[in-house]
């Protein structure tokens, strides 16, 4: 017969410590998945509020953001397949909504574009009719979500990592944007390249 002393010995000095452990463990997981949801949602909000005002200061119809992700790996080399979607979207009444149609794009679908804001971190069409104007392969995309003029940022990190675009649609009138528009449009895209390289940074 195993000896009472023994046993509540074991369970004090073993079993006690062990389940103190698994008991903190949980809690630090169930704290820590707290915070990244709390985190998320701070970030959110304050994308959601910059691009609301970015609509109002320039007069736009729709404000989207787009981010770049890993969305799955090639068959058979087991590479990383680079996609990007829709994440932030600020609409005007009147004017549709595209968040949903651009969800886990392939970035090859877009190289054009992509490419061109890699290189010169600004695109401007201010008129998708006008043929002198370069369009980078998005005019067959302006005519399904009735855009007349579009504007896209590159939104970059501190470090000049390219995660994302900021997209202005005009889709009620043609709008040419003057030079200290862009300017600050592209200041307006630095600032949420910071908030979103502070969110990836502590994900």
């Amino acid at each position: 017969m195993i000896d009472p002393t023994i046993v509540g010995a074991f369970l004090t000095g073993v079993v006690g410590p062990i389940a103190i452990l698994y008991l903190k463990q949980k809690y630090d997981s169930r704290k820590q998945k707290s915070d990244m949801i709390t985190e998320a949602l701070e970030v959110s909000g304050l994308i959601n509020t910059k691009i609301e005002h970015i609509k109002a200061e320039f007069g736009a119809d729709r404000v989207w953001i787009t981010q770049f992700h890993n969305g799955g790996h090639f068959y058979p080399t087991g590479k990383s397949m680079a996609k990007f979607s829709t994440i932030y979207e600020a609409v005007n009444v009147g004017a549709a909504s595209i968040q949903s149609n651009y969800q886990n794009i392939p970035v090859n679908l877009f190289s054009k574009s992509i490419n061109e804001l890699l290189q010169n971190d600004v695109i401007e069409i201010s008129d998708f009719k006008d043929e002198t104007v370069g369009t980078f392969g998005l005019k067959y995309i302006a005519d399904e979500n009735g855009c007349k003029s579009q504007y896209l940022f590159a939104i970059k990190t501190i470090d000049n990592k390219f995660v994302g675009q900021l997209v202005l649609d005009y889709t009620k009138r043609k709008t040419k944007l003057d030079v200290e528009s862009i300017n600050n449009l592209q200041v307006h895209a630095s600032a949420i390249g910071g908030v979103l390289a502070g969110h990836l940074e502590l994900k």
